[in-house]
């Protein structure tokens, strides 16, 4: 086996403890917490059924590969629930560090792609990274919501919060910040959420 095709398959099984890295957020039904691989996967596919709703246009597979690719970093730097606002002092030295030790194992153009996609997808500013990103964002809210908003409720999040991370969702698609909206709006009336 040459080296290239070595560095690729240790790649792909390091990636592998992805599936080990939980979540805060629920499965539906409650059943058990979500896995970062598992996240990753929904948020794919539902990049690719929500296209339509991009506010610009977008590469989709682009979309769907940042997607797959965003928390790899996480096999190293352990995930950071959006509203611990202590851990997010840490996560992006902790995330640069994992990306060039993950990213680094692959042949160096594609250790170079994914680094620029990963980076791509932090920055925020791109058609498909604000597309990414609402995926992001509506992935666990539709989950919370899907289990009568016990995650919000068991961590005592308030609106201010949960608008803090979703209302960017409308940089990536109007259409879907408006569902978000609504839900995030029937879960405060319905004391999952609280009201501050």
């Amino acid at each position: 086996m040459d080296n290239r095709l070595k560095q690729q398959l240790d790649f792909a099984l390091e990636i592998d403890k992805e599936k080990n890295i939980f979540r805060q957020t629920h499965l539906s039904g409650y059943v058990r917490n979500e896995n970062d691989a598992e996240h990753a996967w929904h948020m794919a596919i539902m990049a690719y059924l929500l296209r339509e709703y991009s506010n610009e246009k977008v590469d989709i597979s682009k979309v769907m590969l940042m997607c797959l690719i965003h928390d790899i970093v996480e096999i190293d730097a352990g995930d950071t629930y959006a509203y611990d606002e202590e851990n997010k002092k840490t996560q992006a030295a902790r995330e640069k560090a994992a990306k060039e030790r993950i990213f680094g194992m692959l042949p160096k153009d594609q250790a170079k792609e994914f680094m620029e996609l990963f980076e791509e997808f932090e920055a925020f500013e791109t058609p498909e990274a604000k597309f990414a990103r609402a995926m992001d964002n509506l992935q666990p809210l539709m989950l919370n919501n899907s289990n009568g908003g016990r995650d919000w409720r068991e961590h005592g999040v308030t609106a201010t919060q949960v608008h803090g991370r979703q209302d960017k969702t409308a940089l990536g698609s109007r259409e879907l910040f408006e569902v978000i909206d609504s839900i995030i709006e029937e879960n405060v009336k319905r004391g999952n959420i609280k009201d501050q």
